[in-house]
């Protein structure tokens, strides 16, 4: 009887023995993965960049990418990635890698425009004006050297200079939707909503038809046109009933049009459809407070702070109730 009993009892120790030896055995292969190319000789430019990467601390990483600029297997390409592992943290040293990476391909694009971001970093202005024209010779129609520009320029508050850098690579690219969609997006921020519709046009087919309608609808509510925004911004949720963009714009444009009851409609199927998003759930609170409508408002609220216990403060930020 004794021996009955304890004998489910053995095989489930066995069992967990078993399983033990298992995750143990697992562990070690892992640990081994790891740990074993540190001993390894090295001398593939690979393993370099391995280790970089997963090393998290510049000072380590510099220990392993520095010696690159003196190994002869090493590629440009290789140069490059070392270069932009250590852009952040040691322009410095990652502007030595990018020169190497040019000594030994002088005609790759790709090196001029990490230089030029270097030397952003570095804030060295003639570099970076000397890399973007040495990109701009290489590729004449590669519009990769004006959007880096416009970039740039975004950074530092150049909204005039950024549009003038995506007008030039429009004119180089005038089929690249996302070329076209961010230099009409500029062109409507500087307040040009007449040639940012023309842009918007020109990519007719190029575009998804709901979303550029979106966009063209945009510009609208940004210059107070709201009725006619509206008329878009419908057009865009019956050809995509699933664009939360297209009812999150049209939410806004109908508030504009003094239609708060519409608004909020449109916002919780924008919220419907992307639950993973605030802003549809918040602006509706801002709306509904600045509508004087204060108890849903702190509805809202309350419903977005229980989903998105982690951005409390933020929604708080996002929608204050008097």
């Amino acid at each position: 009887m004794s021996e009955a009993t304890n004998e489910p009892g053995q095989r489930t120790g066995r069992r967990w023995n078993q399983g033990l030896r298992g995750v143990l055995w697992v562990c070690g292969v892992a640990l081994a993965i790891h740990v074993i190319p540190l001993f390894l000789p090295r001398n593939m430019p690979e393993q370099e960049l391995a280790i970089a990467r997963a090393t998290e601390n510049v000072e380590g990483r510099l220990r392993f990418l520095v010696p690159l600029k003196h190994n002869d297997k090493a590629t440009a390409a290789d140069l490059r990635t070392a270069a932009e592992l250590l852009r952040e943290g040691a322009p410095a040293e990652a502007h030595d890698l990018a020169l190497e990476a040019e000594r030994r391909d002088p005609n790759a694009l790709e090196t001029q425009l990490l230089l030029a971001r270097i030397c952003d970093r570095e804030r060295m202005t003639r570099c970076v004006e000397q890399s973007l024209g040495k990109a701009r010779k290489l590729a004449p129609m590669d519009p990769r050297a004006e959007l880096l520009r416009a970039d740039l320029s975004e950074e530092k508050g150049d909204i005039e200079g950024a549009t003038e850098a995506l007008s030039r690579a429009y004119s180089q690219a005038p089929g690249d939707p996302l070329v076209g969609v961010r230099y009409g997006r500029l062109l409507s921020r500087m307040g040009r909503p007449e040639d940012a519709l023309k842009v918007f046009t020109s990519l007719e087919g190029k575009v998804p038809a709901a979303r550029l309608l979106v966009e063209q609808g945009l510009v609208l509510t940004k210059e107070g046109r709201s009725r006619e925004a509206v008329r878009l911004l419908q057009q865009a949720v019956q050809k995509d009933p699933k664009l939360a963009e297209g009812h999150f714009q049209l939410g806004i444009a109908w508030f504009q049009l003094g239609n708060a009851d519409a608004a909020e409609e449109a916002l919780r199927q924008a919220d419907r459809l992307d639950i993973s998003d605030t802003r549809a759930l918040a602006t509706l609170c801002t709306l509904q407070v600045k509508a004087g409508r204060l108890e849903g408002a702190r509805q809202t609220r309350t419903d977005l702070e229980r989903r998105f216990p982690q951005r409390m403060d933020a929604i708080r930020e996002q929608c204050r109730l008097p």
